[in-house]
């Protein structure tokens, strides 16, 4: 690993609220990572913005009679609010709308040109005669050509993630009726002539998931499309030298990973260009994506003479089911994040999405029972119990002041072990990426502390409780350093009923498995860190689910 770092995860698409669905895959892995990396020495920063072009904005944005970029800028404040609510820790939220990025989209956009990548064609595209427009992207949805899925977008399909050259039994996506076809001429990025570089990189790069890299594979092997880069509508990036077109979104969003990025780091006298090709990359993302970030993002990086590198880590996770269901807006299937954090603390979101979120493309389900089932018996009755066990017998017993330990016997060296070795246990877990493993851990290190207290019986005030309780609330000091990228929130109140000093945040990774509470240390306030999760407050937010 480096010392310097970048992290990036999809862009949220401006037109519309945070949702669960959202975070799982892309925003809280980044965010736990990020915190994780700074808290090892990395100089990391996590760079996000808001996608603001397309059809489905400047549709939207008519229908609320607000221009797109009031629309936009609505957005990008909301999601800012509601992912700084979740304690999700941007260094910096910009737009791709911003000036930076579209001078720098154009600037792309010329040394593609000029390297023998960009050409110009006249093509055949989908015009709806009802709605009088051209109908890019989204706004035709019909069959996969290739698994034969129906319902899908004509610029990805959901079920197999491959980019249809065309859609079968196309349909008009906002008046539902069969579109014709037209005359016009679009700009096409040479995305068949990187092939070969391509699979140079994904052989090359052993960070990228194997099953992942297996299928991208495939994808060159069987042939790549060139990729039709321009749209005829009036909002998004202007083509150099003709106006009247814009980029498709997927052009221009990506890049907003570095012209983001430089932004922030020249505006602090650091020089973007060379942070970039000097650090780790990571791109955040679903698995619906991949071929986005796997293909054309490289694709574009190598057309430019990798001016810019391409990435190390693209971590990519399945999708979020709602009750074994599909998250659905349209159908009020789904739990809008802000909404969440009305009902419940971040920590308790982060905890259970963390934990069911393997790292792989399989995909996740949120249900209500089972978030239920794990705060009340991980978070509640395993960390919180040892945390107010241990502090809260010391408080009661010692005045709160930590004893001087007594000659350690077998269980004692065991205990101290434990706590020797919990940075190394869960460092290579973090640094692969397998964060719901890392996280399992420092539950299994809360539940053997917690067995380790009950097993010494304390309260007996017998010969080694003085021990039992040094090294007990030094393991309550160690889980406080483990858990902050996790759940920064209850990290710190465990910090602060410690009696620490400063921000858990500060304090070394490595540090984790110090034993530095020393004897006549004095505690803070001991107060329960979780509330109960009650059954009837879940049964009410599953009738919330699908009514109107």
């Amino acid at each position: 690993m480096r010392k310097k770092a970048i992290v990036t995860s999809a862009l949220p698409y401006a037109n519309g609220e945070i949702h669960l669905g959202h975070v799982a895959s892309t925003y809280l892995p980044a965010d736990v990572t990020t915190r994780f990396l700074k808290s090892t020495g990395v100089e990391a920063y996590y760079i996000c913005a808001s996608d603001d072009f397309g059809t489905p904005i400047l549709i939207q944005a008519e229908k609320e009679k607000k221009s797109t970029q009031e629309y936009v800028a609505y957005w990008n404040k909301r999601d800012y609010e509601d992912f700084s609510a979740f304690d999700i820790c941007f260094d910096f939220f910009y737009r791709t709308s911003s000036p930076e990025n579209i001078e720098f989209v154009r600037y792309v956009f010329e040394k593609l040109r000029n390297n023998g990548h960009i050409y110009e064609s006249e093509i055949i595209q989908f015009y709806c005669k009802n709605d009088k427009k051209f109908l890019p992207d989204r706004y035709v949805v019909g069959t996969c050509p290739y698994c034969k899925a129906p319902d899908q977008y004509s610029d990805l399909c959901e079920k197999c993630g491959r980019v249809p050259e065309e859609i079968e039994n196309p349909k008009c996506a906002i008046c539902g009726q069969s579109p014709v076809k037209e005359k016009t001429t679009h700009y096409f990025f040479k995305l068949k002539n990187f092939g070969d570089k391509l699979t140079k990189w994904l052989d090359e790069n052993e960070n990228l998931q194997k099953d992942v890299k297996k299928y991208v594979q495939n994808w060159i092997s069987s042939g790549l499309v060139d990729w039709d880069i321009t749209r005829d509508i009036p909002w998004g990036v202007p083509i150099p030298g003709d106006e009247s077109k814009v980029f498709y979104g997927w052009f221009d969003n990506h890049l907003a990973y570095i012209s983001t990025t430089v932004k922030f780091l020249n505006e602090r006298g650091i020089n973007g260009k060379e942070f970039w090709n000097s650090a780790d990359i990571y791109h955040f993302i679903g698995k619906d994506i991949v071929y986005h970030h796997y293909l054309f993002l490289p694709a574009m990086r190598l057309g430019i003479d990798e001016e810019y590198k391409l990435p190390d880590f693209i971590p990519t996770r399945g999708h979020l089911t709602l009750q074994s269901k599909k998250i659905s807006k349209s159908r009020n299937w789904y739990i809008g994040l802000k909404d969440f954090l009305s009902y419940y603390p971040a920590d308790y979101l982060r905890y259970y999405l963390v934990s069911i979120n393997p790292y792989s493309q399989d995909d996740l389900n949120f249900d209500w029972d089972d978030f239920a089932t794990r705060i009340n018996s991980e978070l509640i009755a395993n960390l919180g119990n040892l945390v107010n066990r241990a502090l809260g017998f010391t408080q009661k017993t010692f005045s709160g002041m930590i004893p001087a330990p007594d000659v350690y016997d077998e269980k004692d060296k065991e205990a101290e072990s434990k706590i020797n070795g919990l940075a190394t246990e869960i460092t290579q877990l973090m640094e692969q990426n397998h964060l719901d493993r890392a996280l399992k851990k420092i539950m299994e290190f809360s539940i053997y502390f917690n067995q380790y207290f009950q097993h010494k019986e304390p309260w007996k005030k017998g010969p080694g409780t003085n021990t039992c309780v040094f090294l007990s609330v030094n393991a309550v000091r160690s889980i406080s350093v483990a858990l902050y990228p996790f759940l920064p929130q209850s990290a710190q109140k465990i910090w602060t009923q410690l009696g620490m000093q400063g921000k858990v945040s500060d304090v070394k990774w490595e540090q984790m498995s110090e034993i530095s509470i020393r004897p006549d240390h004095k505690l803070g306030q001991i107060a329960p860190l979780f509330a109960r999760v009650e059954d009837e407050d879940i049964k009410k937010h599953k009738e919330k689910l699908g009514s109107k």
